[in-house]
């Protein structure tokens, strides 16, 4: 009886055992079939450029520019999370560890900042910026000028109280390797504009002061490479968006590209006079020493490496030097073609309506961009009342404002020149085509970031304007005249907005309409069902451009 009785107990352990292992296989296949779904959200690229007509000093100083590069992308890792290896070291699973890599912490970028690893909680809205405990109205309390600057960190004092800290003092260390290599590189730099850049940036880097290097900046001209370095954007602080990110770009000039480029910039300050608005809305009047230029990418680090990459650059992002010199506008083509062959053109083949898909093409899509970033150096960047910037008076609202500004301001710049006749590189038809596949790719990027929302509510005013129609076969086509007029309207109304500096209207609008609704949600998940990439990571550094 006994024997029976152990026999069929150990039976019963062996079928439990069994379940168990068979639970635990499930859900390790589960996780991996999981990681794979997210991971298929991306795909590789190389970042490659022609670097023979460099010389032997160029190429050794991009050697430099790659280390100091790299610093800036471990100083984002601890604004955004921690330490990028401390981190990474707690997942033992590789496609999670994979997956995090490419949005620098357990969040899904494109999904909303939702968790994908277990046991982390929602992102807090100051990341690392903000000591955790800090509550809004301690901040809003706290009487200290240096609180609101982009290059400091609010934490706490030994007595428990806020305080101040600045990005030189924080990252001490980093910041003097990466200022030392900067210096170094500007003793190979073949270009006398850059070197004094590189120069004034490691001081820069230094004392939180970036004016002087800003303008410095905006007199290279002639140069073979470029770098863009330091806390630059203000996206990843979604608390008040006064704090900058660190993040660092390498590029090589395309000539040839920039050479057709080069035509437009004396047209900006006209195009400033010609804006839908009232004159007080546009009295602003930009530098005319802009400059558009064309890139290779060859790096991206930190910030602008985060998940959904940027192609184009307009910066500096000072107000001041807007206003002094204007912007330089960087257009990154490989990265640019790159999103457009794997990702713009299969989206438009399945949400464009057949007979204007043709008027999908890259040169539509590059100007479409390049006229975006033209567009953040117009408007304006101070309220009409002349109490305080833009940036200041919507705080975390500005970013997304500012990116749905850039978009349709840049359709309409597209426009008047179409219209000047001074601009001819495509049809206009094109332009708007292209404009509107590009709702669907960036989108994608999710409504949590500044450039999602922005493009819903383009969308959604488009779509309230009549500007698109969709068919029954589920593909949009739009209605040129009223596209235009829309474009036109939506320009004023957001420059408005900006102006008076009204974050409650601002906030509401952005709650209400910058948000996917029903029926698109229900498109975008055929393009994500057809295995549609969202966006790209790089295979990227000096051995892709075979250096040592």
């Amino acid at each position: 009886m006994i024997r029976k009785t152990l026999t069929v107990y150990l039976s019963v352990l062996a079928l439990l055992f069994a379940s168990a292992c068979s639970s635990v296989t499930q859900k390790e296949e589960t996780k991996e079939d999981s990681m794979d779904q997210l991971l298929s959200k991306y795909v590789q690229v190389q970042l490659n450029s022609d670097i023979s007509h460099l010389s032997a000093s160029e190429k050794e100083m991009l050697g430099l520019l790659f280390k100091a590069g790299k610093i800036m992308d471990d100083i984002f890792w601890t604004q955004n999370i921690a330490p990028k290896e401390e981190f990474l070291a707690t997942i033992n699973n590789l496609k999670a560890r994979q997956f995090a890599e490419i949005n620098y912490g357990p969040w899904d970028q494109l999904d909303n900042q939702k968790p994908f690893i277990e046991g982390f909680e929602a992102k807090r809205d100051g990341a690392n910026y903000y000591t955790a405990d800090m509550t809004k109205d301690e901040f809003d309390a706290y009487d200290n000028p240096d609180k609101t600057s982009q290059y400091t960190l609010i934490v706490r004092d030994e007595e428990g109280k806020l305080k101040t800290l600045w990005y030189h003092e924080a990252y001490a260390a980093q910041i003097e390797e990466a200022a030392m290599l900067l210096e170094q590189a500007s003793e190979l730099a073949g270009d006398v504009e850059f070197s004094t850049y590189l120069k004034l940036r490691a001081k820069a880097l230094r004392t939180d002061d970036y004016f002087e290097s800003d303008l410095a900046w905006m007199d290279i001209r002639n140069n073979n490479i470029d770098m863009v370095i330091g806390p630059i954007e203000n996206y990843v602080d979604g608390l008040y968006g006064y704090k900058a990110a660190h993040e660092a770009f390498i590029l090589i000039k395309d000539k040839a590209w920039s050479d057709r480029l080069s035509h437009y910039t004396q047209f900006l300050p006209e195009l400033q006079t010609q804006l839908p608005v009232e004159e007080k809305y546009r009295k602003e009047i930009p530098g005319s020493d802009a400059d558009l230029n064309a890139y290779d990418a060859v790096f991206y680090a930190g910030d602008c490496n985060m998940a959904s990459k940027t192609i184009a650059i307009n910066l500096p992002n000072d107000e001041r030097v807007h206003l002094e010199k204007g912007t330089r506008k960087l257009q990154l083509k490989n990265t640019m073609k790159a999103k457009f062959d794997n990702i713009l053109v299969p989206i438009a083949e399945e949400l464009i309506a057949p007979e204007q898909r043709n008027h999908i093409t890259f040169d539509a899509f590059f100007s479409n961009t390049m006229f975006h970033e033209v567009a953040h150096g117009m408007g304006i960047k101070n309220t009409i009342d002349g109490s305080s910037t833009v940036r200041k008076a919507l705080r975390e609202q500005y970013s997304a404002l500012e990116e749905a500004k850039a978009d349709i301001l840049g359709l309409f710049l597209v426009t008047r020149l179409h219209e000047m006749g001074e601009f001819k590189d495509t049809e206009l038809l094109d332009n708007y085509v292209t404009f509107m596949a590009g709702f669907f790719r960036s989108v994608r990027f999710g409504a949590a970031s500044a450039h999602g929302k922005a493009n819903m509510m383009t969308f959604n005013f488009f779509l309230q304007e009549g500007a698109f129609s969709r068919s029954e076969d589920g593909t949009y086509a739009i209605d040129m005249e009223k596209m235009m007029e829309a474009s036109r309207k939506l320009t004023a109304k957001i420059l408005m907005a900006q102006g008076d500096g009204n974050y409650e209207l601002v906030k509401d609008w952005i709650a209400t309409e910058g948000v996917v609704k029903e029926q698109l949600q229900l498109d975008l998940d055929r393009i994500m069902e057809k295995g549609i990439p969202v966006d790209v990571y790089f295979e990227m550094g000096p051995q892709v451009l075979g250096l040592k």
